[in-house]
C-alpha cells in the first residue's frame, strides 16, 4: 500500500539531496514489489485474511511504538480522520490479498492493482467534486486498452483474481484521496501507524468470521511473514515517508509508478512467470497510462488547488 504525497511543495534541494531521495524512492518501489513475493510465499501456509491481519497489525504496532508521542498528540478529529483512511486501506488490502491468493501471474495482478493511481482523479471528482484534468480521461482510456490486451487472448474474460485486483484499485483510489486530504494536517508517522493498525484489526475481524481456525504454518512460512512485516511494510513505509519528505512531488509521483514493473520482473525471476507478447504490450500500455495520469504533477500544473 502507498502513503500519500505531501500537498505542500518542499523547499529547494541540492543535487545530492535530490539524488538521495530518488534512490530511496526506487528502494521503496523495490521493497513494495518484494512484498508481493513475500506475501505469495506466506500464503502457502496462511489464509489470506489471517496473513494480512497479522502483517498489518504487527507493522502498525511497531510504528505506533516508535511514534508513541506523536500518537498522543493527535486530536479527536485527527483520530477520526486517520481511522477513516484506515478503513479505506483495510478494504483495499482485503481485496488485494484475495486477488493475490488466487493470482497465477503477479506481474499482471500488479499492473491491474496499479490502476488505482489512474482512478484517483475520477474518485476525487465523485467524492469531492474536483474538476478532472483532460489527461485523466486519456489515462483512463489508455489503461482500458492495456487491461483489454492483458486478457484478450482466448477471448476477453476477467479471472476472479482480476476482479479482486480491480476492486482493490477502486478502494485504493478512495484511500489515496482521503490520505491526500488528511496528510497535510496529520503527521505521517502516526497517520501511517493508525492506518496499518486499523487494516490489521479489520482483516483479523473478517478472518474470525470467514476463515477456518489457523494451524501451525511452519517456520519457513513464519519467516516469510516476518519479512512481509519488517521489510515489505515497516521498512518500506519508513523509507517512503522519509523520501517523500525530501522529494519534489513530481519526482515521487513518477518514481512510485515503478512498483508494478519491479513486481513483474521479480515474478518472472522468483516464480518463473511468463507473459505473452500481447500481455507484455498490455502492461506497457498500462504503465503509459500511469505516467499520463502523473503528467500534470510532472510539470506541476495544479487544478483547483490540487498538487
Amino acid at each position: 500500500m502507498r502513503a500519500s504525497l505531501s500537498l505542500e511543495p518542499p523547499p529547494p534541494m541540492s543535487v545530492s539531496r535530490t539524488v538521495q531521495s530518488d534512490l530511496l524512492l526506487v528502494l521503496v518501489t523495490l521493497l513494495a514489489a518484494a512484498g508481493w513475493m513475500f506475501s505469495k510465499e506466506a500464503l502457502v501456509g496462511l489464509t489470506p485474511l489471517l496473513f494480512i491481519g497479522v502483517r498489518f497489525f504487527s507493522a502498525g504496532l511497531i510504528l505506533g511504538l516508535v511514534g508513541g508521542r506523536s500518537l498522543k498528540a493527535l486530536s479527536i478529529g485527527d483520530w477520526h480522520r486517520a481511522l477513516l483512511t484506515g478503513l479505506a486501506m483495510a478494504t483495499a488490502m482485503s481485496f488485494w490479498i484475495m486477488g493475490l491468493s488466487l493470482a497465477t501471474n503477479l506481474g499482471i495482478g500488479a499492473f491491474i492493482a496499479s490502476l488505482g493511481v489512474v482512478l484517483t482523479p475520477l474518485m476525487a471528482r465523485l467524492l469531492f467534486g474536483v474538476r478532472t484534468a483532460p489527461t485523466t480521461w486519456v489515462a483512463v482510456g489508455t489503461a482500458l486498452v492495456g487491461l483489454a490486451l492483458l486478457r484478450l487472448e482466448g477471448g476477453f474474460s476477467l479471472s476472479a483474481s482480476d476482479g479482486f485486483f480491480l476492486a482493490a484499485a477502486v478502494a485504493f483510489s478512495v484511500h489515496f484521496n482521503l490520505n491526500s486530504r488528511f496528510a497535510a494536517r496529520i503527521p505521517a508517522l502516526p497517520l501511517t501507524a493508525i492506518q496499518l493498525g486499523v487494516t490489521g484489526l479489520a482483516s483479523l475481524t473478517l478472518f474470525s468470521f470467514l476463515e477456518p481456525a489457523p494451524v501451525w504454518p511452519g517456520w519457513s512460512i513464519l519467516g516469510w511473514l516476518t519479512a512481509s512485516i519488517l521489510l515489505g511494510t515497516c521498512l518500506r513505509f519508513f523509507f517512503q515517508v522519509k523520501a517523500q519528505g525530501m522529494a519534489q512531488v513530481s519526482h515521487a509521483a513518477v518514481i512510485m509508478t515503478l512498483e508494478p514493473v519491479w513486481t513483474a520482473l521479480l515474478g518472472s525471476l522468483w516464480f518463473a512467470e511468463r507473459m505473452s507478447p500481447l500481455q507484455l504490450l498490455g502492461c506497457c500500455i498500462i504503465f503509459g497510462a500511469l505516467l499520463i495520469s502523473r503528467w500534470r504533477l510532472l510539470f506541476r500544473r495544479p487544478i483547483d488547488g490540487q498538487r
